[in-house]
């Protein structure tokens, strides 16, 4: 660990990029992975319920997933010394590839983890033409 990062911590050292790191605002960590039937979207929404998210996907086979953090009702005398949880809005896309079946696609979310998995449907190779040269 550089010796700045040891004296001064993470935060202070780049305040943006552990903002970021955090908040599931701004970036809303996604594994994605592929089995052999689905592939599958496993997304972390902590302190989110599943009436805050969306799940869509449209006719260009983007799966969307997306939603907002409300902001909270406080006191105005109440006395905050810091406030780090993030509030807004936020959206992740994803383009999906051919063998996505998109009329199949299921969501669940429990503690705070989303997983959407759209299953896998065979792609049709397009049947090769022979063109006959003229001249």
């Amino acid at each position: 660990m550089p010796f700045m990062s040891q004296l001064l911590g993470d935060e202070i050292y780049d305040p943006f990029l552990s903002m970021v790191n955090r908040c599931p605002v701004l970036n809303t960590p996604t594994d994605w992975k592929e089995i052999p039937e689905a592939h599958v979207f496993i997304s972390d929404l902590p302190g989110l319920k599943k009436e805050e998210v969306n799940v869509e996907v449209d006719d260009e086979r983007v799966l969307k997933i997306y939603g907002e953090r409300k902001e909270e009702k406080y006191d105005k005398n109440d006395k905050w010394h810091r406030m780090e949880r993030c509030r807004g809005k936020f959206r992740r896309s994803f383009e999906l590839p051919e063998n996505a079946k998109t009329d199949g696609v299921k969501a669940s979310m429990e503690n705070g983890v989303m997983v959407v998995t759209v299953p896998k449907q065979e792609v049709k190779k397009p049947a090769k033409k022979m063109i006959q040269i003229e001249g």
